[in-house]
């Protein structure tokens, strides 16, 4: 399964990025510290090119720590490139960004010249709490539904940074469906695009297998169910998220679960890790080749007026 999407304020987002990215010096580009890969938005590398990125990891408290760190020394890899933890609890961490952007562009900085720095990221991961947490008061919409933020705005900080807001933008299409997944496990794709109960048992065979311990601690279990329906249906017996005949209401439990997950209160977890996402990069281009090459093969056909073959 694959997502598929392209609003048209992204589109024309998408369009207003390029026209004004020639007066842009630096890109911060905001991600969830939970899902690091399937949170950055492969049309960012293609726009911004060469220019130097922050990779900005927020909600870091709701994250592993341990698996935090990997992602930080995975980004810092790629020329150009620095990468850092935020979380709102700790607004003191903001002014390691801001001196990030200056030491990154030694040379405009002892110009005593502005720093015209484009903030980016998807829908979700808190792009405007942190320009408001820069700025020091409400300029940016804030919300928990995604695509809060619609339009362009630049905002002087006052501190010799000029900064260029973006909605937040999607890709037109998530290949990889485990992807598909963890960001509708994190809420940065509407809850309308996938169901919950849908979602919950993505997210509940992950947790089970990497963070039982987590989960045992939560909903005061002794021993964990073996399969992620069994784990819902305990839960949700003991909430008592049931419909009549006595039978649970998965999607009730399925939306506590997921909403319990997005607020912290399982825990510090990570869906992802780098070594996962490189594997998965791998499957996801074979998946993409061998779907372009049956699409070629029904093309040759058509031309030669034969029969399609099968899928």
């Amino acid at each position: 399964m694959s997502i598929q999407w392209f609003p048209g304020h992204m589109n024309k987002a998408r369009k207003q990025i390029k026209e004004i990215l020639p007066q842009i010096h630096l890109i911060i580009e905001v991600l969830d510290a939970r899902i690091p890969f399937s949170s950055e938005n492969p049309m960012i590398a293609q726009l911004r090119g060469e220019k130097p990125c922050i990779k900005v990891m927020t909600k870091s408290d709701l994250a592993d720590p341990a698996i935090t760190e990997q992602w930080l020394q995975y980004f810092e890899r790629e020329q150009g490139i620095k990468a850092i933890a935020l979380t709102t609890k700790n607004p003191e961490k903001i002014r390691d960004l801001i001196d990030l952007c200056r030491q990154m562009l030694p040379a405009r900085d002892k110009g005593h010249n502005d720093i015209h720095v484009m903030i980016m990221g998807i829908p979700n991961v808190g792009k405007s709490t942190l320009i408001n947490m820069l700025a020091g008061k409400s300029i940016a919409k804030t919300g928990n539904e995604p695509a809060v933020t619609k339009g362009q705005q630049r905002i002087n900080l006052r501190n010799g940074i000029m900064l260029f807001d973006t909605p937040g933008m999607l890709w037109p299409k998530v290949e990889s469906e485990k992807g598909s997944y963890r960001l509708a496990s994190t809420g940065a794709i509407k809850d309308t695009a996938m169901s919950y109960d849908d979602v919950a048992f993505f997210a509940a065979d992950y947790l089970l297998k990497n963070y039982p311990e987590l989960l045992k601690q939560r909903y005061q279990l002794t021993d964990l169910p073996a399969t992620e329906l069994e784990f819902l249906e305990t839960i949700g017996l003991r909430r008592g998220c049931l419909r009549s005949g006595g039978r649970v209401d998965l999607e009730k439990i399925s939306t506590i679960f997921l909403n319990e997950y997005r607020a912290g209160t399982l825990g510090r977890i990570t869906l992802e890790t780098p070594e996962m996402t490189q594997v998965e990069t791998v499957e996801v281009a074979a998946q993409i080749a061998e779907r372009e090459a049956k699409k070629a093969a029904r093309k040759g056909l058509r031309k030669k007026g034969g029969a399609k073959p099968s899928p």
